[in-house]
């Protein structure tokens, strides 16, 4: 492993139901979770926080919404970049991003490690609406960055795996007035308050309150519906419940928004 000072830097470069990436780098390792945007506006999207995705050795698929996957194709191809998911993902996504080489597709198992020199990255299951939903926890240097934006629930096992790291990108979906007041069917509706559909922004919440340690410093608020959320509801209301559980919001750690459009600032944890 590095040493603790080389760091481990994160960039939250796109959230929301339009798309989603999210960039992380050590030492040794530049990587992708997702690629839920065409490989256009990716590139566009790095190129703002000063990185290049000729640079990118690697990306992580958490399942095949498009939402995750719509660039993948593209980017494998243009850039050469090695590509990893699970079985079910794969077989998933195979007709949607069209052909990648044999060598750069790559098996990342549900609920296994991959070491990479200085870099460890997690996958553990959630319960969502596709094939094997796998979300990830990377490890550098004594440092760690969760990814979790679309499960209907966090279960006993995910919270032991992702507990008192660094730093979250945690599912805050939805405000459930907005989305019961709101335009889409009942069935999509249904399938989002869902055990397989998304959290709402207390279900974040209370999440976040889980797995919080002292190690904790920085928590993205991610995968924002634009139909059925707004930034300041969801941090207002994260910050709120949190604040009512004693929990140090703005002293021990910060909630952070992120956007489907602008990347977040690359901060080392």
């Amino acid at each position: 492993m590095q040493e603790q000072n080389d760091g481990l830097k994160v960039s939250v470069l796109a959230s929301g139901s339009t798309g989603n990436c999210t960039y992380v780098e050590t030492a040794e390792h530049k990587i992708l979770i997702d690629a839920g945007l065409s490989g256009k506006k990716i590139e566009n999207l790095m190129q703002s926080i000063g990185r290049d995705l000729s640079d990118v050795d690697s990306l992580f698929v958490t399942h095949e919404h498009s939402d995750h996957r719509k660039g993948v194709g593209v980017l494998a191809r243009r850039y050469g970049m090695d590509v990893y998911a699970n079985q079910g993902t794969w077989d998933a996504m195979a007709s949607k991003i069209g052909k990648i080489s044999t060598e750069q597709k790559n098996i990342i198992a549900p609920d296994s490690v991959l070491s990479m020199g200085d870099l460890d990255v997690e996958s553990f299951t959630v319960s969502h609406d596709a094939a094997e939903p796998q979300f990830y926890a990377v490890h550098s240097g004594g440092k760690s960055f969760v990814v979790l934006t679309d499960t209907g629930y966090v279960s006993d096992h995910v919270e032991g795996v992702i507990k008192n790291a660094d730093a979250y990108l945690m599912e805050c979906n939805h405000d459930v007035e907005m989305l019961r007041m709101g335009s889409y069917s009942w069935p999509l509706k249904q399938r989002i308050l869902s055990d397989t559909g998304h959290l709402s922004n207390e279900e974040g919440a209370d999440a976040m309150m889980d797995v919080l340690g002292n190690h904790t410093k920085r928590i993205f608020l991610g995968h924002l519906s634009q139909e059925n959320n707004m930034k300041s509801l969801a941090r207002l209301t994260v910050a709120s419940i949190m604040e009512d559980h004693d929990f140090g919001v703005n002293h021990d750690f910060k909630i952070l928004d992120t956007d489907p459009e602008k990347a977040s600032d690359l901060i080392a944890l």
